[in-house]
């Protein structure tokens, strides 16, 4: 089974308070349906048509699981924190099944 991730680049950031408080809940949850952060922010040199952007890309066991503790109420609980202190893109990938 192919695992899934959360990828999530950050546009723009207008609160870091919200941001910061957003952070807490989402690890609490992302910890919880076993998922890992693999990136969270740190150095980013962007090529082509990339943006040099805050990047966090989020490891689960499956893309089922990925998408699952997205839509959680949990996480839109964290969301809703967040609120418009960012704007991110934001998508749920599935990895290679190999």
């Amino acid at each position: 089974m192919a695992k899934g991730y959360w990828v999530a680049a950050y546009r723009a950031v207008h609160d870091a308070s919200k941001l910061a408080a957003y952070g807490v809940l989402a690890t609490e949850v992302v910890k919880a349906a076993g998922g890992k952060f693999l990136v969270r922010g740190g150095e980013v040199v962007a090529f082509e048509a990339g943006l040099k952007e805050r990047t966090v890309v989020v490891e689960f066991p499956s893309f089922e699981q990925a998408l699952a503790t997205f839509q959680s109420e949990a996480y839109q609980n964290a969301l809703a924190v967040l609120g418009d202190g960012a704007e991110r893109d934001a998508r749920v990938v599935a990895g290679v099944d190999y």
